[in-house]
């Protein structure tokens, strides 16, 4: 008669199919030894994205995959800035790296893929306006609308002004925040200066 106990493959099979995205760490701490993630490997069961992060191979490929391996390599980061805008639509400017807030005292994780460029925030910057996007099965966080405005203006050395006036433009013309929460979100991250000449004329006419 054959066992019903469910083997490591079964189980791991059972794990890629509720968690698009897994790292052998997340395998390990369920029970799946280093043998059976290369056995699931090599049998097809699972994709090898990059070192230590797998992929079911039937799981659908989302445009921003990459912001959800980033999220399961650097758990305490949130992306931000250039990222953060591309990712809500407001720039055509498509990033090489993803730009990821940290803490300023953080480990930051020297990963090989994808490329990252880390940005430390102050405490009072770090923790405002995080939202949770579900990308590839997996929960990411990213700065809202308003906040990655605040932070674009707040940060010219970082990015290019032209860039955080285009992200303005856009939110305002798609609706994607209003004024009162972009005023909000720029003076908790000490932008109002900045961004309130650009705010007041593009919606004077408002």
């Amino acid at each position: 008669m054959p066992s019903s106990i469910p083997t490591q493959q079964d189980r791991l099979h059972s794990i890629i199919k509720t968690t698009p995205l897994v790292t052998a760490y997340e395998l390990r701490k369920q029970g799946i030894t280093g043998a059976a993630i290369s056995r699931a490997e090599a049998s097809g069961l699972i994709t090898r994205l990059s070192r230590g992060l797998y992929q079911g191979p039937q799981s659908e490929y989302d445009t921003n995959q990459t912001l959800a391996e980033i999220a399961k390599k650097v758990p305490n980061g949130v992306i931000c800035l250039v990222s953060a805008l591309a990712y809500h639509g407001l720039t055509d400017q498509m990033p090489r790296t993803a730009w990821v807030a940290i803490a300023q005292d953080a480990w930051a994780p020297k990963l090989t893929y994808p490329p990252i460029r880390y940005v430390r925030f102050k405490p009072k910057y770090l923790t405002e306006g995080i939202e949770y996007h579900t990308i590839s099965g997996v929960s990411v966080p990213v700065y809202s609308v308003a906040k990655t405005l605040a932070d674009a203006f707040r940060n010219p050395r970082l990015v290019d002004r032209s860039i955080a006036i285009e992200g303005l433009k856009n939110a305002l013309a798609a609706h994607k925040a209003t004024p009162s929460q972009i005023y909000e979100a720029a003076q908790k991250g000490g932008a109002l200066n900045t961004i309130k000449p650009y705010l007041e004329a593009l919606t004077s006419n408002g």
